[in-house]
């Protein structure tokens, strides 16, 4: 069974170079990268890595477009601040040799502003990475899904995840989410009203801190669930801004 790894890219040269030796015990790997101005590329080649150059359309295409370019049975996606482990890696072998499912979801451990996160909704934070490459696909622009034609299961052992540096990259990231999923609401007909910013960041906020176990980290989760359940907020008034218009 080949395995490739594939990791997509867009000015990453701060990370695709661990991100690849992580990925050392795949048959190849492939970087598909949005057309970077840093060392991404010239970093990927000098790892060994393939590359390829594809315009960015959302996350959900770019991911079917690398699937479509890449010739192999199973196909690892890997996002450039993630690691694999080496019990991870072991454990991808032994599921595409034995197992008979076609998708594998990998849980990740979060580490958010430098502090491994288990609350909030951040652990285990399943992803769906490792596939039987022609039976999975992907929908929706962010916070993708996986269509999965045929039985899928988890893994066991996490991807290292090195999520948001500090808080300029955490309200740069969060702002931009939640400008598409506000869009993504208009389109679908959902109509706010004054209230529904203030009721959901309430419930979002009650979700991750109580729910989720966000209490479990400590004043870190009470900062992590008050910014989640502001972005909330933020996403309902910017879907009445476009009603407004």
């Amino acid at each position: 069974m080949s395995l490739v790894g594939v990791v997509l890219t867009l000015n990453e040269e701060r990370n695709v170079g661990d991100c690849l030796a992580s990925l050392s015990w795949t048959d190849s790997q492939v970087v598909f990268d949005s057309f970077s101005t840093d060392g991404t590329v010239a970093l990927s080649q000098q790892a060994g890595a393939r590359v390829i150059q594809h315009p960015f359309e959302d996350y959900a295409q770019q991911r079917n477009a690398a699937i479509d370019h890449v010739d192999a049975d199973w196909i690892f996606f890997v996002d450039a601040d993630e690691r694999a482990t080496p019990k991870l890696a072991v454990e991808v072998r032994r599921v595409i040799a034995e197992r008979p499912e076609v998708g594998w979801s990998v849980p990740r451990h979060n580490y958010i502003f430098g502090r491994l996160t288990l609350g909030c909704g951040w652990y285990p934070d399943y992803q769906f990475r490792l596939f039987r490459r022609g039976y999975a696909r992907w929908e929706r622009p962010v916070h993708e899904v996986a269509i999965v034609d045929g039985a899928q299961a988890n893994l066991e052992n996490p991807l290292i995840h090195y999520n948001y540096d500090d808080l300029a990259d955490f309200t740069s990231r969060q702002t931009k989410y939640s400008d598409i999923d506000a869009a993504i609401l208009r389109r679908q007909g959902v109509r706010p009203s004054v209230y529904t910013p203030l009721t959901q960041a309430w419930r979002q906020f009650w979700w991750r801190f109580v729910q989720l176990r966000g209490i479990r980290d400590g004043l870190h989760g009470l900062w992590l669930s008050l910014l989640m359940a502001y972005y909330e907020g933020r996403k309902y008034r910017v879907l009445r801004r476009l009603w407004q218009r």
